[in-house]
């Protein structure tokens, strides 16, 4: 399961942020929303493809099950 709760130092993080807004300019808050959504973007791309990329078949020779350990041992 993923984790969304943020750590205290990230509380932390978030609150001075929070804090900082009320002192930005609009022009400093577009550009920080921008870098922010680019960086979004970028990540998501990136576990796509990860997720795409991913072996999702266990082997089928016993040398391929051999060599990946004990996980895909079988019963027999």
């Amino acid at each position: 399961m993923p984790v969304v709760e943020l750590t205290m130092e990230q509380e932390f993080k978030l609150r001075q942020i929070k804090d900082g807004l009320n002192a930005a300019s609009k022009e400093d808050i577009i550009t920080v929303f921008l870098a922010l959504q680019h960086q979004c973007f970028v990540l998501g791309n990136n576990i796509k493809q990860l997720i795409t990329e991913w072996p999702n078949h266990p082997p089928t020779t016993p040398e391929e099950r051999w060599s990946r350990g004990p996980l895909y041992e079988t019963k027999d």
